[in-house]
């Protein structure tokens, strides 16, 4: 768009009606995260417990709503591109694989690899060998790490048992 020669600015495009919706959402996210951490049990004797947290992002994802609710009834938010909808299912595909793996005793390690390779391939890259080599020492130094410092369980599958 390019402005207006007698006043300078850019003609309005009217109310964009996406833009509402991810506003109405982000509001409806804050409040159900408003709403959980009032069913939060308060242990604390000090005021501030377990609940504050979610109520600091809700605060944000409110802030985050007013004012894309503005720019989308000013018409001030930017022309989305169009979306090429195979990086989406890519990663689909490798949340359901997350899942599926770990669900099925693969374990950690080859669950996030999973995970790691088909996003990659989703942003573009194309060397699954070498991003399935890269997963698996990444998710193995993750996996140790939890499991030998930190002694916190992660799923255990064939790789970690050999650990």
């Amino acid at each position: 768009m390019t402005p207006d020669a007698a006043s300078g600015k850019l003609p309005a495009r009217g109310v964009d009606r996406a833009g509402v919706v991810i506003a109405a959402a982000l509001a409806v996210l804050a409040a159900v995260l408003v709403w959980e951490a009032s069913q939060l049990p308060s242990t604390t004797m000090y005021g501030m417990g377990p609940e504050a947290m979610p109520i600091v992002i809700a605060i944000g994802l409110v802030i985050l709503a007013v004012g894309n609710l503005i720019d989308a009834l000013r018409g001030n938010l930017p022309p989305r591109e169009s979306m090429d909808p195979k990086p989406v299912w890519l990663i689909i595909a490798g949340l359901a694989l997350l899942i599926g793996i770990i669900g099925l005793g693969g374990g950690f390690i080859l669950a996030t690899s999973a995970l790691f390779v088909t996003t990659s391939a989703a942003f573009g890259r194309r060397a699954v060998l070498a991003d399935t080599v890269i997963a698996l020492l990444i998710t193995t130094l993750i996996y140790l790490a939890f499991d030998k410092l930190l002694t916190l369980s992660l799923p255990a599958g064939p790789l970690e048992r050999l650990l």
